[in-house]
């Protein structure tokens, strides 16, 4: 389908005074994915399904405290991890910029892609809660590295993303200022947007079964 000619563009690019931790991704890389066209639920719908769930939150703060976790097999020859995702298994290995064929999938991009699926996904509810007439649209995540770090190369060049951007472009006709509402808010409630944009504290353990 063709997007209307005119469009709705606006980008929220991550700090770049940040580096985040990656050691495998392209250069450039750009990871797409479309908004869903059909809305599912309206408003109503929307705010009798998390009602409850606030209500128990705000009577039990403790409930809304939850541990995900995702983990992964290494590969006892190749050099790749098998990840779970609850849906499918993906392989992944070495970038091609670091030596690996391009034939399994790569971290930076699943990063990227776990960004653009989390803003997706928020921006359509808030679309849903304001009422907001979105026809459909993409999001876009692209981001940068310099190899010279993740192969070691240069020990003054960072290991990790250099700068993350993310874009929308939306079919819409709303104004300005709904537009500055629905980016706000999008921006404030996308769990993997606000994690990179503000890092928690991250720890790397190694145990073994000897």
């Amino acid at each position: 389908m063709a997007w209307p000619q005119q469009r709705t563009r606006w980008t929220r690019p991550l700090p770049t005074h940040r580096i985040l931790p990656s050691v495998l991704v392209r250069e450039w890389i750009g990871a797409e994915q479309r908004i869903a066209e059909s809305i599912s639920m309206d408003a109503a719908d929307l705010k009798n399904l998390q009602a409850p769930l606030k209500q128990r939150y705000r009577d039990d703060p403790a409930s809304a405290v939850i541990t995900l976790t995702a983990s992964g097999d290494i590969d006892d020859s190749a050099i790749a991890c098998k990840v779970d995702t609850g849906r499918a298994m993906i392989e992944a290995g070495l970038h091609p910029a670091t030596g690996g064929s391009g034939t399994q999938a790569c971290s930076g991009d699943m990063l990227l892609e776990a960004l653009v699926a989390c803003a997706g996904v928020t921006l359509r509810a808030v679309a849903t809660a304001l009422e907001f007439d979105l026809k459909g649209g993409r999001v876009t995540a692209e981001g940068d590295l310099d190899f010279a770090g993740t192969l070691g190369v240069s020990r003054q060049t960072p290991v990790g993303f250099k700068a993350i951007r993310l874009s929308f472009d939306l079919d819409t006709g709303e104004p300005a200022d709904r537009i500055e509402t629905l980016t706000r808010l999008t921006e404030r409630y996308c769990v993997v947007f606000q994690t990179l944009k503000s890092p928690p504290p991250l720890t790397l353990e190694i145990r073994s079964g000897a």
